[in-house]
């Protein structure tokens, strides 16, 4: 079993989330993330993409309409990571979460990406981030990757925008 490697080209396919109420969920994942809304089971599940594709998240309240959030110092998903093509499309959703007032729990360099995080209605964590380009992710002297978390430039990424 030890020498098994899953394949280089294997994906995560999509995410799937227990939500209290599935218009709040879909208020933030389509109306303020911007995810199109692929199709809905009756009122209590969606499934929600990026460029058409069948589903990147799922939603539904088949154990959860109504819950309180999940406790946060209990096992569960930390947070969702939606990765972002270019650095100027990370600048983008930050410009449109900081002028919807939308609150965010942080926001890092971390060598290898920048990101921001926030939560969504149910406290579920959300990661937007960016992949720098992988010949410059920060090594040692041997080759080894030594990714870091130190403050975001907030600064140099909104100069995507202008």
């Amino acid at each position: 079993m030890a020498d098994y490697q899953i394949p280089a080209q294997t994906r995560i396919g999509h995410v799937h989330l227990k939500v209290s109420n599935l218009q709040k969920s879909l208020d933030f994942y389509c109306g303020l993330l911007g995810f199109e809304l692929m199709v809905t089971y009756g009122d209590a599940a969606a499934f929600i993409s990026a460029g058409g594709y069948h589903h990147h998240i799922g939603l539904n309240t088949w154990h959860s309409k109504n819950s309180a959030p999940a406790p946060e110092r209990a096992p569960g998903l930390y947070h969702t990571a939606i990765l972002y093509p270019e650095r100027k499309d990370l600048a983008a959703i930050v410009k449109r979460l900081m002028d919807a007032g939308y609150p965010l729990t942080g926001a890092s360099d971390h060598g290898v990406s920048e990101a921001i995080y926030l939560n969504d209605p149910d406290e579920n964590g959300v990661e937007l981030y960016w992949d720098r380009p992988r010949e410059q992710w920060p090594t040692d002297e041997h080759g080894n990757l030594t990714m870091y978390t130190r403050q975001l430039n907030f600064q140099s990424l909104m100069a995507e925008l202008a």
